[in-house]
């Protein structure tokens, strides 16, 4: 074979494997940048933490899936193997139940404190300023006949709701009146909005949501009737780097504005 076809086939074989090189050195970065973060929530978080989540995908290649729902089912579930990275819980006892599991990287951070209200729909009969008294007297007359709150069982806010209740001496509620009890505060919302309670205790961080504008009214409830809402967030044991940025971005001046402007005590 002459010199010169040996010389020109080592050059082609040359350029190809540079070709080659660089298509991997493009493509590899953006996949192995690329992410989905796997996010369990607490429902009060259903308006407020959307906004974030925006925000810092703007920012960054990763993407976000949130389930939102009971703190308390969800520690179950990640006792159970579910494949989160990052647990926001309305309750820090949750994230507490989690680590003693030894299913998180460390303690957690403290986020959140969170409010409660009563909260009345449109053409309801109870007026909200008049606190629990007037939720008390408006049940005792009949006027209202179904109140919504999540189930204290595992949902923090529907536990905060029965505390307040129990210190005005309202629980159980008299008959007829009926408790409609949401799987979480979400639910619990619903409950209300829709018109089968005509009252909801609920989180102060749905009801200044724009899904609530114009819809009733609230009034909030002093938090010395119930026991702190300390909402706490940690990193699960399976979290990678693109969780932890998100986490990060979470405890940034950006983040606690959005937080503060749904009503959360910043701590």
């Amino acid at each position: 074979m002459p010199a010169c076809a040996v010389l020109s086939g080592a050059r082609w074989c040359h350029k190809a494997w540079l070709c080659l090189l660089m298509a991997l050195l493009i493509s590899w970065p953006v996949e192995a940048r690329a992410a989905v973060i796997r996010v369990a929530a607490a429902a009060s978080l259903q308006h407020a933490l959307p906004e974030m989540v925006s925000a810092f995908e703007k920012q960054s290649p990763h993407r976000l899936r949130v389930s939102f729902g009971s703190s308390g089912q969800f520690a179950a579930q990640i006792q159970q193997g579910a494949p989160f990275e990052l647990f926001l819980s309305a309750d820090e006892s949750y994230v507490q139940r989690v680590q003693a599991a030894g299913l998180t990287q460390d303690a957690g951070v403290l986020y959140a404190l969170g409010r409660i209200v009563l909260f009345a729909p449109t053409g309801s009969a109870l007026v909200p300023e008049r606190g629990l008294t007037g939720l008390k007297q408006a049940l005792a007359q009949g006027r209202i006949k179904h109140l919504a709150i999540a189930n204290p069982a595992h949902a923090p806010y529907g536990r905060a709701a029965r505390e307040a209740l129990q210190a005005t001496q309202i629980w159980p509620l008299p008959k007829p009146a009926r408790l409609l009890q949401g799987e979480n505060a979400s639910q619990a919302a619903q409950f209300a909005l829709s018109g089968s309670a005509e009252a909801g205790i609920l989180p102060y961080s749905l009801v200044v949501s724009p899904a609530f504008q114009g819809r009733g009214t609230y009034a909030l409830i002093p938090d010395t009737l119930h026991q702190p809402l300390r909402q706490r967030m940690v990193l699960l044991t399976s979290a990678g780097a693109p969780a932890r940025e998100f986490y990060a971005y979470l405890q940034k001046p950006i983040a606690r504005q959005i937080f503060g402007r749904y009503g959360f005590v910043l701590p």
